[in-house]
């Protein structure tokens, strides 16, 4: 008899049984695996499950405490809602990513040691960049090459905090990482990378936009929320993290004014709100813990809705910047309707969810006296209001009309995007559903008269403002440049350097070597591996079964290939030769 099973079996493994099941049966099946892994967490006892021995230390698969069973609840239902909205989706290739990706995440979620959150913190990037490039666009396929080369730098750096700690301490369990040197700051740099920490934060609002419209639902629920868990795991009281939460969250408002394109926009504003989580986990105290959590939990609900809106009219207009539309209301009004909750959601209006989470970590700011803190969390929490919940509805859905004539997106669509819906207003009114599930004995009430007063306050100052200079705020064709420039910018000249210096030397490096151990077979069989043909080569190799076999990849150069081997090998060549010395 099976004693526990991990609910990420049912998403990665089922996945791949996707294929075999066509028409009605596969759309049947794609809603399925995700409940069963929302049935399996909701059946999980608390404790610790599927513990094995590898080459001397303890892999957990399964600590399930309130802590990861609170993320773990949030990331089931989030699948389960992005598998309705992807129902009609035809491609099989991007439901076998998606449910790899989300398993990957509660992989994460469950994993005890630091050892099993690296493999499916791995498996995440290589699955979500599947999301991006299944659209099918040269822009879709630069953007996810340059998303798997961050992600994968930034998977160099955390495998190298880990093995040093392995080193230094023989320990690789995941629980609070503080303490440990270079170890610790390796290890929290591969999980602020994840969270979209400025200045490391360029791949999100770089890739997301260009993801598939199903694809964006389920990019914009996991990858920052697993390394919010992660941080609140192995990183609570870390001061610094107060303000780089709170640059965060300002930084996020500010770059949205600027955007144009609807989905660039409210990924700005993902990088906004994961701001304010960071900031709580840098606070350190019962209730700000309870507050990340509490608001990882809403943010992926409300922002899934946001994505779900913004992808329905993508898919039924064609059209993604806010200067190409424009009075489409009358035609989708329920997509309208259902936005707006969402957007109601994000800003903290009472009565809907955001509010009775993101007020707990103002709150907290104010508890410990951090008045700057909290006057620019604040701050932000206005300009979100201004942008997700004004300024993109209205040049989207209001405004003057852009000559669009949708209809409402497929039903599947509209059933996904009211389950956010209802789940964002439901929370809004009873929120002990969702303070009960939080990790922390820290009791807290959102609706006193304090908080409401001050909060309507902001919201309709605010909304003022925005229609006294709506003139001013509509969308612009202009590009705004982010710091994805310098890595952009810097891996071109990197990769002159690499092919006009670093080539040269290696290639009379090899031919002295081969001159000096001409004869010997073992040194020549080495020497034959060095040759850098033969590497290009296997590379080559692999790259064209991997484009053939999936037809996605067919405008990615197999040099783009070799320029990653070749930026991964380098990386870890300069990590090793670090931790030796």
């Amino acid at each position: 008899m099976i004693e526990w099973l991990h609910p990420s079996v049912f998403l990665i493994f089922g996945a791949f049984l996707i294929p075999f099941f066509r028409g009605r049966v596969q759309q049947i099946y794609v809603v399925l695996l995700p409940v069963l892994a929302l049935v399996t967490v909701m059946l999980m006892s608390p404790g610790v499950h599927g513990a094995v021995k590898f080459l001397g230390f303890e892999l957990i698969f399964g600590r399930a405490d309130k802590l990861s069973l609170a993320f773990a609840y949030v990331f089931s239902i989030a699948a389960l809602i992005g598998a309705i909205y992807a129902m009609h989706v035809k491609d099989v290739t991007q439901h076998i990513a998606a449910f790899v990706y989300a398993g990957s995440s509660l992989g994460v979620t469950f994993a005890g040691d630091l050892l099993t959150l690296f493999v499916f913190w791995e498996l995440m990037a290589f699955a979500s960049v599947w999301l991006i490039w299944a659209r099918r666009v040269k822009a879709s396929i630069e953007a996810g090459y340059r998303y798997l080369l961050v992600h994968a730098v930034g998977g160099v750096v955390l495998l190298a905090g880990i093995v040093i700690l392995s080193v230094t301490t023989g320990s690789i369990s995941f629980d609070k990482l503080q303490g440990h040197g270079v170890a610790s700051y390796l290890i929290l740099i591969g999980f602020m990378l994840n969270a979209a920490v400025p200045p490391l934060h360029a791949w999100l609002t770089d890739a997301y936009p260009e993801a598939t419209v199903t694809g964006a639902v389920f990019l914009s629920a996991f990858t920052t929320k697993t390394a919010v868990y992660a941080l609140i795991r192995g990183y609570p009281g870390t001061e610094i993290l107060i303000w780089l939460g709170t640059i965060m969250a300002l930084y996020g408002v500010v770059f949205a004014v600027l955007a144009n394109d609807i989905r660039r926009l409210l990924g700005y504003h993902i990088i906004s709100q994961v701001g304010y989580m960071v900031a709580a986990v840098g606070m350190g105290t019962a209730l700000a813990i309870n507050g990340a959590v509490a608001h990882a939990f809403t943010h992926i609900l409300y922002k899934g809705l946001l994505f779900m809106g913004a992808g329905a009219v993508i898919q039924m207009t064609g059209r993604s910047k806010l200067s190409e539309l424009g009075g489409i209301y009358r035609y989708m009004p329920v997509t309208f309707v259902l936005y707006m909750i969402g957007g109601f959601s994000i800003s903290a209006f009472p009565l809907f969810s955001g509010f009775v989470s993101k007020s707990m970590e103002v709150s907290a700011a104010a508890d410990l006296h951090l008045t700057w803190i909290w006057l620019l969390l604040s701050l932000a929490s206005a300009g979100t209001f201004l942008h997700t919940g004004l300024k993109l509805p209205y040049f989207t859905f209001l405004g003057d009309d852009c000559g669009a004539r949708p209809t409402e997106p497929p039903r599947n669509m509209l059933v996904a995007m009211g389950i956010a819906a209802f789940l964002c207003i439901f929370i809004g009114v009873y929120p002990d559903w969702l303070y009960n599930m939080l990790p922390e004995k820290a009791e807290y009430h959102a609706y006193t008269a304090t908080h409401v007063v001050w909060a309507l306050q902001i919201l309709l100052f605010t909304g003022l403002g925005f229609f006294m200079l709506v003139k001013h705020l509509g969308g612009s064709p202009m590009i705004s440049l982010d710091t994805d420039w310098f890595y952009r910018k810097g891996a071109a000249l990197f990769m002159q350097f690499v092919y006009r210096v670093v080539v040269p030397i290696e290639d009379w490096f090899i031919q002295v070597y081969r001159s000096v151990f001409r004869g010997n077979l073992v040194m020549g069989i080495k020497g034959l591996w060095l040759d850098k043909h033969v590497i290009d080569g296997a590379v080559n190799a692999i790259a064209a079964v991997v484009v053939r076999w999936a037809g996605v990849l067919r405008q990615v150069q197999t040099g783009q290939l070799q320029q990653y081997a070749l930026v991964m090998v380098g990386s870890l060549l300069i990590l090793s030769l670090y931790s030796l010395f």
